[in-house]
């Protein structure tokens, strides 16, 4: 029978199915990071050992601090004791570590990919919920909570139930300054925070195919904020050029055998899904959150949404809620949303061709706000210094930080001062995720910049002289 890319990944990987219908999965990779010790310390209260150390890796990213500086001394004994637990669990079990000291440092979903450890039919999972954004390259990555953490541990192996299957087809080409992030908002708005609730995505059609690799990690990455478990594309000669010569992929003769495979590794002609979604990229635009949901996203051009002219008396009233708590009056045009701060960062925003695109839109002007530029890894951030990026964010007034998750979730110390309103490139904008009070409009990192150049919310298109 014709079979999904999903499909044909989770059957390699289903050893064997429950009464129940659950099944038991291999891993192929496992990611850890600071959250985790609530797993290790399962595994130390049962006199378990880690199954597979060769198999998971712990990254420091969460708590990692990013002002630049020395970061073998953390002031705070909370986030110190954080980054501390994950060395010495790492260390007692034999796991490789991207701790501070490492030049591979980075935020768990840019190291994977960045490093080689992400690959076509692999099964993947960390005990974060945008583990998704390794879908991008044909691998089948979910978040897991933290007794699954655990039983990933002590077993390499972890029970799911199979979520049904989704095709999100894209036709036409995305415009001038309409990015993956534009493209993922609009679907999330359109469908609801719960539309892809239960299912597996797997993107296609002609706007995704045009995408690069790094912008597919974005958009798959934003797939757990429409509902979705997980986020794939197929595999094609782009992300084959992408995999090539990665520090800790394969290489030579294992690649070029291994990209035979991974080449093949598609949905078949007839295959049938639970769901079929299209959408036009060559209407979306630049799109913006006005809201406390990804969902609640409108194309630059539009306004905020009137509560009376709602459909429910629950919208209506959520509606209410959000804007009271942004700060927002209905009708209000979201070019006319003045702004506190800038964040260009994330797992979801803060690889190389995001720098770029951002400096791209900075170059020769000055922010009209305070901000940070966090790159995703250490090798991204070496490489954008290497280019000038570095100088760019610094002469527009942008603060230039090391890798880590940042003024994402704030867990590092970095955070939105109550009140205050920041243009961000992270994937929510959930009331207090970036502090508390802290109010978030996500959005590109070419949108931040322009944002940033008009200190309020403003259509990059407009800004004259931007390579878009």
């Amino acid at each position: 029978m014709p079979a999904t890319l999903f499909d044909k990944v989770w059957d390699a990987h289903e050893i064997l199915r429950g009464a129940d219908g659950r099944s038991l999965l291999w891993i192929d990779r496992h990611f850890v990071h600071e959250g985790s010790f609530h797993a290790f310390d399962q595994l130390r209260d049962r006199a378990l050992s880690v199954s597979r150390p060769d198999l998971t890796f712990g990254i420091a990213d969460h708590y990692a601090p990013t002002l630049p500086g020395d970061r073998s001394t953390i002031g705070d004994p909370r986030i110190r004791s954080m980054v501390t637990q994950l060395a010495d669990n790492t260390g007692r079990h034999g796991i490789r570590l991207f701790g501070l000291d490492d030049p591979r440092q980075g935020i768990v979903h840019v190291v994977g990919p960045e490093q080689g450890l992400t690959l076509p039919g692999l099964l993947i999972v960390c005990g974060d919920s945008h583990t998704a954004t390794h879908g991008a390259l044909g691998a089948i990555a979910f978040g897991i909570g933290a007794s699954e953490v655990a039983q990933v541990l002590a077993t390499q192996t972890v029970w799911q139930t199979r979520p049904k299957r989704m095709r999100l087809t894209v036709t036409g080409r995305l415009g001038p300054g309409v990015t993956a992030k534009d493209l993922a908002l609009t679907w999330i708005a359109r469908l609801g925070a719960d539309g892809a609730r239960g299912h597996a995505i797997e993107y296609a059609g002609e706007a995704v195919a045009a995408l690069s690799v790094e912008a597919r990690l974005t958009l798959c990455n934003l797939s757990i904020e429409g509902g979705a478990r997980c986020g794939m594309i197929a595999p094609d000669a782009a992300a084959l050029a992408y995999l090539r010569d990665r520090p800790m992929g394969p290489a030579g003769f294992d690649f070029e055998t291994a990209a035979e495979t991974w080449a093949a590794l598609k949905t078949d002609d007839g295959a049938a899904f639970d769901r079929e979604v299209t959408l036009d990229g060559a209407t979306m635009a630049p799109t913006v959150t006005w809201g406390v949901s990804p969902e609640e996203a409108l194309p630059i051009d539009g306004r905020v949404p009137d509560p009376a002219t709602l459909d429910t008396a629950e919208a209506a009233r959520q509606a209410r809620e959000t804007l009271a708590y942004m700060g927002l009056t209905p009708g209000q045009a979201l070019t006319d949303i003045a702004i506190d701060r800038v964040f260009i960062g994330s797992c979801t925003n803060a690889r190389l061709e995001d720098l770029r695109a951002a400096a791209a839109v900075l170059k020769g002007r000055r922010s009209r706000v305070p901000g940070v530029v966090s790159p995703g890894s250490t090798a991204v951030k070496r490489q954008a210094e290497a280019e000038g990026l570095d100088r760019i964010f610094t002469e527009a007034g942008l603060a230039w930080h090391d890798s880590g998750c940042s003024l994402c979730v704030g867990m590092n110390g970095d955070r939105v001062p109550a009140g205050e309103r920041c243009a961000s490139t992270t994937n929510r904008n959930f009331k207090g995720r970036q502090g508390p009070g802290a109010r978030t409009h996500l959005m590109s990192p070419p949108m931040a910049a322009a944002a940033a150049v008009a200190g309020r919310l403003y259509d990059v298109r407009d800004l004259s002289g931007c390579d878009l």
